[in-house]
This record gives C-alpha cells, structure tokens and sequence, in this order.
C-alpha cells in the first residue's frame, strides 16, 4: 500500500501546480503495478470465497400417507 499511498499523495501535490506532469521512474510503476494487482486478486478471491456454494445437504423425504 505504501506505492499506492505515494502515487495519491504526488497527484494530490500536483492540484497545486496545474499543468504540470506526473513521471515516475520504472521502478516505482512497476512496484504500484504489482500492490495494485495484488489488491485486485484479493478482492477477487474474497469474492469468489463469498460466493461459493455450501456444501450443505438437504434431505427431502416424501411419503405417500396411506396410498
């Protein structure tokens, strides 16, 4: 989160310089690349983990009565 945190904090520091650009060495985007991924595929798996069907068994039993 710390790359994630830095990048916020460069673009908040560019609304006080408009026109201005954001350049990041490769090194940084590459580790911002990876915290993001890493945020999506947890959240991907806490989703997938959310939605999986129980294995809870139900038994149904019919009876006919007196038929």
């Amino acid at each position: 989160m710390l790359n994630i945190k830095r990048f916020f904090d460069r673009v908040s520091a560019l609304d006080q310089n408009p026109g201005k650009s954001l350049v990041i060495p490769v090194q940084e985007a590459r580790l911002l690349r990876d915290e993001i991924i890493k945020l999506m595929a947890d959240k991907l798996e806490t989703r997938e983990q959310q939605t999986a069907p129980t294995s809870d068994v139900i038994q149904i039993e019919i009876t006919g009565g007196k038929f």
